[in-house]
């Protein structure tokens, strides 16, 4: 099986495997912060784009977790893609019924 090409599918796949979510969306917010640092920049060549990202998620794997906690594990889950170019991203993690 290959890879998932974007990075926003890479993420879905990593979040799905290691949380089994009861809801998630991964929203690419890089075309918000062009100009900044590590933003990509429509028509130059080379850009990687990608580089900003929300991420909202629910999942019972949460439960009991701290805020911190929670961050934590999706900062590990995607440690490999922060490695590669993902500058930021805003997380909304709960568990269900919050």
């Amino acid at each position: 099986m290959n890879a998932p090409s974007s990075r926003a599918a890479r993420i879905r796949e990593k979040l799905h495997a290691a949380l089994a979510p009861a809801s998630l969306e991964v929203i690419d917010d890089s075309m918000k912060h062009v100009g900044h640092a590590h933003a990509p920049r429509p028509g130059k060549a080379g850009e990687p784009g990608e580089t900003h990202f929300t991420i909202k998620v629910v999942s019972q794997v949460f439960e009991g977790k701290s805020r911190i906690e929670r961050h934590r594990m999706i900062n590990d889950l995607l440690s490999g893609e922060i490695g590669e170019g993902l500058h930021a991203l805003s997380i909304d993690a709960k568990a269900p019924g919050e």
